[in-house]
C-alpha cells in the first residue's frame, strides 16, 4: 500500500509542469480540489486564494472554470463581480522561506 506524502508541494522552481485534468469546489472544506494530469490532487485553501487574490471577505463564491488554452490555472468568480485568478504553480509550489 502506497503512503501519502505528508506534503506534496515543492520549493519554487523545483515543480514540473502538469495541466490541469479538474477542479471543484468543496464547501464543506471551504476549499479547491485540484486534480492534475500526471494524478497529483492538491486541497487547496479558499482563504489563501482570496488572501492571495484581494478578494472582498464577504463575496461569495459564485462559479469556476479551468483556463480553456494551455489548462494551466483557474479562475474563480464571485457574486459581487470579483475574480481570483489562480495558476498551476500557486497550488503546486510551496512560497519560499524567509530568511
Amino acid at each position: 500500500m502506497k503512503t501519502a506524502a505528508k506534503n506534496a508541494k515543492l520549493p519554487f522552481g523545483t515543480a514540473k509542469f502538469s495541466k490541469i485534468k479538474h477542479v471543484r469546489y468543496v464547501s464543506w472544506e471551504d476549499a479547491f480540489d485540484v486534480e492534475f494530469e500526471d494524478g497529483l490532487c492538491i486541497l487547496e485553501p479558499h482563504a489563501t486564494v482570496r488572501r492571495a487574490n484581494k478578494i472582498w471577505p464577504k463575496a461569495k463564491f459564485e462559479r469556476l472554470n479551468i483556463e480553456d488554452w494551455t489548462e494551466s490555472g483557474f479562475f474563480v468568480h464571485y457574486d459581487n463581480g470579483q475574480t481570483a485568478e489562480v495558476s498551476w504553480s500557486f497550488i503546486r509550489e510551496l512560497p519560499p522561506k524567509k530568511r
